[in-house]
C-alpha cells in the first residue's frame, strides 16, 4: 500500500526471513563467520542461541546462501520429535532411502545414515546438519543426537551438527544427563538485541535494500523504535512498517517519533507515552504525595502550641500568575515557528539565518554542526547546549521554541521574541522529546573514528580525553587509533551513560565537546535569571 508512495520496490520490513536483509552487527558477523568456518573446517557441535525475534532464522538462511558446493545440508525446522521420527527426518533432508517396514528402527535409520556418510565421504563431500529451535529438542533425542557425532573415520568426524535454539537451549545443555553432550560443543554463540546505534544502522540498511535512499526516519523516529522494540530485529520490523503505514495514511513524507508510538501502540495493544512524560507524572504523583503528607502534619492534632493573638492582617493584592506554556503559545502562534527559533539559535552562536529552507544546511556554511536528537531534559542538561524544541499543543499542532536555560524545577524558552520562564512539569505536558542542537566541532570533517584509523583527528581526540580526564598531555599524541584510545572512549562513554563501544561517533563527539566548552559558546545550564 505505502511502497509506491515511499519509492520503494517491496516492503522493507516484512517479519519473513530474507538473507538479502540480513544486516550484521558486531556479534551477527562474528557468529556467521564461525558457522562458515565450521562448516568449512567440520569444526564439530556448534551451539548458536539468541531471544525470539534477534535473527536467527534469517541467519540459517544467510548461512544456506554461502554454504560451499561441496557441503550437503540437513535442517530440520520442527525438532519436536520422537529418536526415530528425528533420524527418519534426517534421512528425508538427505534423500536416504530406507525401506517402509523398517522406518521405525533406530538401528536401520543409523546404519543407513552411515553409510550414506562414508558414501558422501569417499567422494569428497561433507554433510552438515542444523537443527532449529532446538531447545524443543527431548532429552532422549538429544542423546540421540550425541550418538550421531560417533559416526566417523579413523580421522574425521562423519557429521557436523549446528544446534540453533533459545536461551532455554543453554539450560537444557547444563542439566547434569546431557553433559557428555555439552562437553563437545566446541563452540557457542548468543545474539543479543541491536543497540540504539545499530537499529538506526538496520532500519536504513533495510530501506536500502528495498529500494530507497532516502531518510524517511527522522533520527527522533529511530531513537524511538530502539526504545519501543529494545533492539529486537522482529519488533523494529513490525513497528516500523505500521509506522510507514501511518506516515503513508497521514500523507506525511517522513516518520516521527510520534508515529512511531501511536505505531508501537497499535502492535502492544496499549497507549505508550513519550519516556520524558512518563518520568514526569512520577515526579509530579511524588510531588502530590508529599505535600499531602506536608498538609496532614500542619493539622495535625497533637500540635498544642498557644494560640497566637489575633492580628489584622494587611490586605494584600496576588500579584498575577504568569502565564502557562499553553497560554504562551497561543499568544504567539506565528512567532513560535521554526524559521524564528532557528535564527535565535543562530544569534547565539554569533551566526545569522541565510534564509534557507534547509536549517542544516545553513548552520554548515557557517561552521556549525547540526544534530537531530530524541531524549530526555536530563540528557540535554548532559549536553549544556540550547536546544530547539518541538513541542505539540493539545490541538495538535506544532510549534518550535528555543530552550535557553534550565535548572531542577524551571526551563527558559524564548518564544519569538518573548523569553519565559516555565516548570518543568508544564513543559513536559507540550515536548514529546525532539530537540536540534548547534555545536562547533573541533575535530572536522565530523566522522566516526574507531580503531585502525589515524590521522589529525585522532590526535585531537586523544588530546581531548586527555583534556577531561586531566591526564598530562604528551609532547607528541600519538595520531594512531590504538587499544588505549579504545579504553580512553570507552571510560568517557561510561561515565556519560553512552552505549560502551569504543566508537567516538557523533554522539560521543558532541559530549565530549560539551564537556569541554570553548571560550564564549553558548551553555544551557547555569542560574536562570532572576535565580541565584
Amino acid at each position: 500500500m505505502y511502497r509506491a508512495y515511499f519509492g520503494l520496490a517491496e516492503k522493507p520490513f516484512s517479519i519473513t526471513p530474507d538473507p538479502r536483509y540480513l544486516y550484521l552487527s558486531t556479534r551477527h558477523a562474528d557468529a556467521l563467520a564461525h558457522l562458515l568456518y565450521g562448516i568449512n573446517e567440520a569444526a564439530g557441535f556448534i551451539q548458536l542461541t539468541g531471544e525470539v525475534g534477534t535473527g536467527k532464522t534469517t541467519m540459517v538462511r544467510s548461512l544456506l546462501a554461502r554454504a560451499p558446493q561441496n557441503v550437503e545440508i540437513a535442517l530440520i525446522i520442527n525438532p519436536r520429535l520422537s529418536p526415530a521420527e528425528f533420524l527418519r527426518t534426517i534421512c528425508e533432508e538427505l534423500h536416504v532411502v530406507v525401506p517402509p517396514t523398517e522406518a521405525g528402527s533406530t538401528k536401520t535409520l543409523v546404519d543407513a545414515l552411515n553409510t550414506h556418510l562414508l558414501l558422501t565421504h569417499a567422494q569428497g563431500r561433507r554433510i552438515v546438519l542444523i537443527v532449529d529451535e532446538a531447545q524443543n529438542l527431548t532429552p532422549d533425542v538429544l542423546e540421540q543426537v550425541r550418538l550421531l557425532t560417533n559416526l566417523e573415520t579413523e580421522s574425521q568426524k562423519l557429521l557436523q551438527i549446528i544446534l540453533i535454539g533459545q536461551p532455554e537451549l543453554r539450560e537444557l545443555l547444563e542439566r547434569n544427563d546431557l553433559r557428555q553432550l555439552a562437553q563437545r560443543i566446541t563452540a557457542r554463540f548468543h545474539l543479543e538485541p541491536l543497540a540504539r546505534r545499530e537499529t538506526g544502522i538496520y532500519v536504513r540498511h533495510r530501506l536500502r535494500t528495498a529500494g530507497t535512499a532516502a531518510e524517511i526516519f527522522t533520527p527522533a523516529a529511530l531513537r524511538e523504535v530502539h526504545r519501543l522494540s529494545r533492539g529486537v530485529p522482529r519488533l523494529i520490523n513490525v513497528i516500523c512498517d505500521r509506522a510507514l503505514l501511518g506516515a503513508y495514511t497521514a500523507e506525511r513524507s517522513r516518520v516521527t517519533a510520534s508515529l512511531v508510538r501511536r505505531a508501537a501502540s497499535e502492535v502492544f495493544d496499549r497507549t505508550l507515552f513519550s519516556p520524558w512524560l512518563a518520568r514526569a507524572a512520577g515526579a509530579l504523583l511524588l510531588l502530590l504525595l508529599a505535600g499531602g503528607v506536608f498538609a496532614l502534619w500542619r493539622i495535625a492534632p497533637w500540635k498544642h502550641a498557644a494560640p497566637a493573638p489575633v492580628v489584622a492582617a494587611p490586605v494584600i493584592v496576588p500579584a498575577p500568575a504568569p502565564p502557562s506554556l499553553g497560554e504562551l503559545l497561543a499568544r504567539n502562534p506565528d512567532l513560535a515557528g521554526a524559521d524564528s527559533a532557528f535564527g535565535a539559535l543562530l544569534m547565539l552562536w554569533g551566526a545569522q539565518s541565510l534564509g534557507g529552507a534547509d536549517h542544516c544546511a545553513e548552520a554548515a556554511q557557517q561552521h556549525l554542526a547540526c544534530t537531530e536528537g530524541h531524549g530526555t531534559l536530563a540528557e540535554l542538561h548532559e549536553l549544556n547546549r540550547p536546544a530547539l524544541l518541538k513541542l505539540t499543543d493539545a490541538a495538535g499542532a506544532t510549534h518550535e521554541v528555543l530552550l535557553t536555560g534550565i535548572d531542577a524545577q524551571h526551563a527558559q524558552l524564548r518564544i519569538g521574541a518573548t523569553a519565559a520562564e516555565v516548570g518543568i512539569a508544564d513543559l513536559s505536558g507540550y515536548w514529546f522529546g525532539e530537540w536540534l542542537v548547534l555545536w562547533k566541532p573541533s575535530i572536522q570533517p565530523i566522522v566516526q573514528l574507531h580503531v585502525g584509523m589515524r590521522g589529525r583527528g585522532v590526535q585531537q581526540l586523544r588530546e581531548q580525553l586527555d583534556r577531561w580526564s586531566g591526564t598530562a598531555a604528551a609532547p607528541a599524541p600519538s595520531a594512531q587509533f590504538d587499544q588505549d584510545l579504545v579504553h580512553e572512549v570507552e571510560s568517557f562513554q561510561r561515565a556519560h551513560h553512552l552505549v560502551v563501544d569504543g566508537i567516538a561517533g557523533i554522539e560521543t563527539q558532541m559530549l565530549l565537546d560539551a564537556a569541554l566548552p570553548a571560550p564564549g559558546s553558548p551553555l544551557l545550564t547555569g542560574s536562570l535569571p532572576g535565580r541565584s
